[in-house]
């Protein structure tokens, strides 16, 4: 007797195209991750101490950490997009200059860059004083930054250079080739580890704690000290980091699917 395997049907109809079915679960994913922000303290408070009376406080740490993504995610994009940039071009000093960054960032702890951004750098500059949430999104923003120019770069160089050729000779300029040709098929290639960078951005962010941002892992920490009682808070913490990241890696997934056109994701 043979045995079928599973499959997991889409919630959505079958007649639905590709890119229909991926905005639905995009939207889907959105408003449960929304719903989870703004209700996430209503269960929690039904849990025993110290986690019920404390939810609260679990809400909007989840709420700093979400927002710390976000923001430092898409400067991070766009500072990846300007490093790869500048690492292909040819004119030497913009190679350097985006070699040297890629190299600083990549090469040196995140836990330095933050600590560096908030202490050292208004010693360099005494006119730009930070705040510790600025700083984290600085610090997180340039180190995101680094490892994205290089997955948008490898995306730069897998595009074929006879489509660049082809759209040169029908006279399109080089801006318009690279906006119309070269960046949307690099961005899609690029797309799988960007989406894992900012699954990782997501959990490096709990390293703004040590400049005294009230995100998800100063709030725990902050718990623990008060009640002695580690092992429930380091649980609650590593659950809502667990369902952040799923929830982020379904919209991730949806999003490379919707732009799959050629139908290589399945």
């Amino acid at each position: 007797m043979s045995i079928l395997p599973l499959r997991l049907h889409s919630p959505w109809p079958a007649t639905w195209s590709r890119q229909q079915r991926s905005s639905a679960t995009m939207a889907a994913a959105a408003l449960v991750l929304l719903l989870f922000l703004w209700g996430m303290a209503i269960p929690l408070s039904a849990a025993p101490e110290p986690i019920g009376n404390n939810a609260q406080l679990f809400a909007e740490g989840t709420r700093m950490t979400v927002l710390l993504t976000a923001v430092a995610g898409v400067a991070g994009v766009v500072l990846g997009v300007l490093a790869a940039l500048g690492k292909t071009s040819k004119l030497p000093p913009l190679r350097w200059i985006a070699s040297a960054y890629i190299w600083v960032m990549r090469g040196t702890p995140l836990l330095v860059q933050v600590l560096f951004v908030y202490f050292a750098l208004p010693v360099l500059i005494p006119a730009l004083q930070l705040s510790d949430f600025a700083s984290a999104c600085v610090a997180l923003s340039l180190n995101v930054g680094a490892y994205n120019a290089e997955a948008i770069r490898a995306g730069l160089l897998a595009v074929p250079k006879g489509q660049i050729e082809a759209a040169r000779s029908l006279g399109l300029s080089p801006g318009y080739t690279f906006i119309d040709v070269t960046f949307p098929q690099a961005f899609k290639i690029s797309l799988p580890p960007l989406v894992n960078n900012l699954v990782a951005l997501l959990k490096d962010s709990s390293l703004a704690y040590a400049i005294g941002v009230v995100e998800l892992t100063n709030i725990g920490n902050r718990i623990q000290a008060a009640t002695f009682q580690p092992l429930p808070i380091l649980l609650t913490s590593a659950c809502i980091y667990l369902l952040l990241t799923t929830v982020l890696t379904q919209i991730s997934n949806a999003v490379e699917r919707r732009f799959d056109v050629e139908g290589r994701v399945a």
